[in-house]
């Protein structure tokens, strides 16, 4: 067997461009793909995480969405790819690393990823988890009134960047005890030096319009799913989940108790242990 450990990064010519994906665990194990969210690079998907994903025999991916970390980038404002492109980059990682069913894991605002995924691509999907995300539906809470977010920095600041993304990752805590602010700016820290440039993943992803499945929505999914959402997310509070919940058929519901609209370290065993139980079997 192989270690648990990273395999290390490597760079993949995916659907006309590079991108950056590294992998944990034993290739023969269950694959699971980590999808993070806009303007999030792997690195927000903690390695400590992924191996104890991987600890418990899944082989685990993690990667750079365009515009993030060291995958291709375009510049600020002007991205020249699409939804449907993002999409089609999960099925090219599960390609490249040749693994033909996955099971998914997407966070927030490209939760729409996976939904694309569960419903066009349901050949390639042997489960689904949305992290912190909503169905969009107009009824659904508002983010929340205490929801502080930061004024935008000067890009050509590195530290102001940096303050920037921290103090958008506190609010995002929504006052989660469980916020790990000396271990967040060493996150970011990192993240912002690793990056191609960081002025375009703070923009691009949200300069292009999502786009859902060609063949229905929600009540097409036929993947096993599982929510996953903070009681204390106050970007989409905890009806979003509800909600995801109940318009995907047979989808569970996991409530961390504590957490924002992240995955602090606090509520690692209940998520990890959640999602072993979900992706038993659907051996890649």
């Amino acid at each position: 067997m192989s270690s648990l450990r990273s395999h290390g990064e490597q760079l993949l010519e995916i659907n006309g461009v590079e991108l950056c994906a590294e992998t944990f665990g034993d290739r023969a194990d269950p694959a699971i793909v980590l999808v993070a969210g806009a303007a999030a690079s792997m690195l927000w998907w903690d390695a400590d995480l992924c191996e104890e994903i991987a600890a418990r025999g899944r082989f685990v991916v993690r990667y750079d969405h365009r515009d993030t970390g060291r995958s291709a980038c375009c510049p600020p404002g002007q991205p020249t790819y699409s939804f449907t492109d993002l999409t089609l980059d999960v099925l090219g990682i599960q390609d490249a690393l040749g693994i033909e069913r996955a099971h998914v894991v997407c966070q927030s605002m490209f939760g729409g990823l996976g939904l694309v995924l569960g419903v066009d691509h349901p050949d390639r999907v042997a489960s689904l988890t949305f992290v912190s995300t909503s169905t969009g539906a107009d009824d659904l809470p508002a983010p929340s009134s205490d929801l502080a977010m930061p004024a935008e920095p000067d890009v050509s600041d590195a530290a102001a960047v940096v303050e920037y993304v921290v103090a958008g990752a506190r609010a995002y805590a929504g006052g989660s005890p469980y916020f790990d602010e000396t271990a967040i700016r060493a996150l970011v820290e990192r993240d912002v030096a690793r990056a191609r440039n960081y002025a375009s993943t703070l923009v691009n992803h949200f300069a292009i319009e999502p786009t859902g499945p060609a063949h229905g929505g929600f009540g097409d999914i036929a993947a096993p799913t599982l929510v996953v959402h903070g009681d204390h997310d106050p970007l989409l509070p905890l009806p979003h989940g509800e909600a995801l919940r109940d318009a995907v058929p047979g989808a569970e519901l996991l409530v961390l108790e504590g957490a924002g609209h992240d995955l602090p370290r606090p509520v690692w065993d209940d998520f990890v242990s959640a999602l072993e139980r979900h992706t038993e079997g659907g051996r890649s």
